[in-house]
């Protein structure tokens, strides 16, 4: 193990490399280093027509983060898990200045480990018909993973192979192959004279160690930045990569690039472990999201985010997953209503706590227990989730959703799907949650009722997604119940007469016109059911909800 600059950790890397990179929305990222290679391409043109590989999402939607390798001729390949966070990656794709591929995150942090192993690659169910599927010919939404055109047309001249389709004892599957990493960059906290890397102040472990084995026992080098070099760690658990696998240690030059998340420093809350008082796991809520309060005016959102809250109570799951956005906020909101009973968990690795948002999501405040993030993901897809709670961007009578890319060419909106896929099609029950529109909605809530002051621009609900994240049909025939929540409808997926699941209205607000405020704002027809409920009472009634 040798200590280096950021410069001179910059000058290693090469033209045409592969480099894996760690991180998760705004921790966990070498911030340093990648901010050097950026820098010396500039200067120098130098390293180009790299292949980048990222699982989760990082960045913070403008110059930090993976958006560093956001250059025309610096970076050849893309292969995200998520891009909003990563807005220069997108325009890069958009422009067709480099192939764009979005594969489920969960894959790519297990690939990880496949190659650490010198397996040939994953097998697995995860991404089977969403435009992860490479089979175009059963429909033409399946893209194998491409984002762009210049991404399909490599898939066709067999230039790119990332994910192939293959039936395997009757059945049908995915086969996501290994490759090789040159170089991986990682981040810890401090590294000894052996190179022996603990993490006691990140927020959680990344796939760091399945990272570091992958680009080691590939032939590749290992680069870790580090906020301190110690003589001795004191605590061998705090150890989650062994010097053997590093090549090179950065110490962090700037504290701005060895910030706990990009909103904040450091939070003693995401590395402090939950002490089971009930006054903490209040105090705890309160620290992580705004809550309403008595003297609160009810929005729009607020009203969706309580309807999942009584989703919650009603199916009383003991494990649960929220998406980042609208749903992040459902956990503290059960707290207020007095539920409790169940345990929040984030993809990155925290179980129980209160899950952060915006630039510190994937950290939770006062966690039980932080694991890898390739584990947690094993246990997500074997079905350890009770109940998955995510947002909503794009919805088709069908069931379909999109959440991953909007649009084509310049003007497209890629937010790829991040974990989202590897939840959806695990989890023992999904629950959707957004406004029926967007664009300048406004809604009265009142002596629990409803009313729509303002109609929102957008339709949400679509004659066809653009984009196919998620397969309603397919997921219904695996015998989840699926939901989808807005402020003033309710729809499942539901089995007609003729056989087929397709998105039925359940339930309508109290107050509302079934006609004009809710089928006339849909862009195609959906099924009413005969069974029609009206929605709870108490989501339309101004204050502290309670159940």
């Amino acid at each position: 193990m040798k200590v280096i600059t950021t410069a001179q950790a910059a000058e290693i890397v090469q033209s045409g490399w592969t480099v894996a990179s760690a991180g998760f929305v705004g921790a966990g990222h070498a911030e340093g280093v990648t901010e050097a290679l950026e820098q010396r391409f500039l200067r120098d043109g130098l390293p180009r027509d790299l292949t980048l590989v990222y699982s989760a999402g990082q960045g913070d939607r403008g110059a930090r983060g993976v958006n560093h390798f956001g250059n025309a001729g610096m970076t050849r390949a893309i292969v995200g898990g998520h891009w909003r966070s990563a807005t220069r990656l997108a325009t890069l794709a958009m422009n067709e200045e480099c192939e764009g591929f979005n594969l489920p995150q969960g894959v790519l942090t297990h690939l990880y480990r496949a190659i650490a192993g010198g397996k040939p690659g994953m097998l697995t169910k995860i991404g089977l018909h969403t435009f992860v599927d490479p089979r175009t010919g059963q429909d033409p939404r399946y893209h194998g993973g491409a984002i762009n055109q210049r991404a399909r047309e490599s898939i066709g001249a067999g230039t790119a192979n990332w994910v192939e389709a293959v039936d395997f004892r009757g059945d049908e599957y995915l086969f996501y192959p290994s490759f090789r990493i040159d170089c991986a960059l990682i981040r810890c906290t401090a590294a000894d004279p052996r190179g022996n890397l603990s993490t006691h102040r990140e927020a959680f472990h990344h796939e760091l160690l399945a990272m570091a084995q992958a680009a080691h026992n590939s032939g590749g080098i290992v680069i870790a930045q580090v906020e301190s070099l110690v003589d001795f760690h004191e605590n061998l658990q705090a150890i989650h990569v062994p010097g053997i696998l590093v090549d090179y240690v950065v110490v962090s030059e700037q504290p701005a690039h060895h910030q706990m998340t990009f909103a904040e420093p450091y939070n003693d809350a995401y590395v402090r472990p939950w002490r089971g008082e009930k006054a903490e796991a209040a105090e705890k809520a309160k620290e992580a999201q705004v809550l309403p309060s008595a003297s609160t005016p009810l929005d729009a959102r607020t009203i969706v985010q309580r309807r999942a809250v009584m989703e919650l109570a009603a199916r009383r799951p003991r494990v649960v997953n929220l998406g980042v956005g609208m749903p992040a906020a459902v956990g503290a909101l059960a707290h207020q209503a007095g539920l409790d009973g169940f345990t929040l968990t984030v993809e990155a690795g925290p179980i129980g706590g209160t899950p952060a948002d915006g630039l510190s999501f994937g950290a939770s405040a006062y966690p039980e227990a932080v694991v890898d993030q390739p584990a947690q993901f094993d246990f997500y897809e074997g079905g350890g989730i009770d109940l998955a709670i995510l947002g909503l961007a794009e919805l088709d009578g069908h069931g379909n959703v999109n959440v991953s890319k909007f649009g084509e060419g310049e003007g497209a909106l890629i937010a790829g799907v991040g974990g989202f896929i590897n939840i959806t099609q695990s989890a023992r029950a999904v629950v959707f949650m957004g406004t029926l529109t967007a664009g300048g909605l406004e809604v009265n809530a009142a002596n629990g009722k409803l009313r729509i002051v303002k109609e929102g621009r957008v339709r949400k609900i679509v004659p066809a997604v653009s984009h196919l994240s998620f397969n309603g049909p397919y997921v219904a025939s695996l015998g989840v119940p699926v939901l989808y929540v807005t402020e003033r409808a309710v729809f499942e997926m539901r089995t007609g007469v003729d056989g087929e699941a397709r998105l039925t209205l359940t339930e309508i607000a109290p107050g509302v016109d079934l006609q004009r405020d809710v089928l006339d704002q849909c862009a195609t027809p959906v099924a009413v059911a005969a069974d029609l409920r009206t929605m709870d009472a108490r989501l339309f009634q101004p204050g502290v909800m309670t159940l």
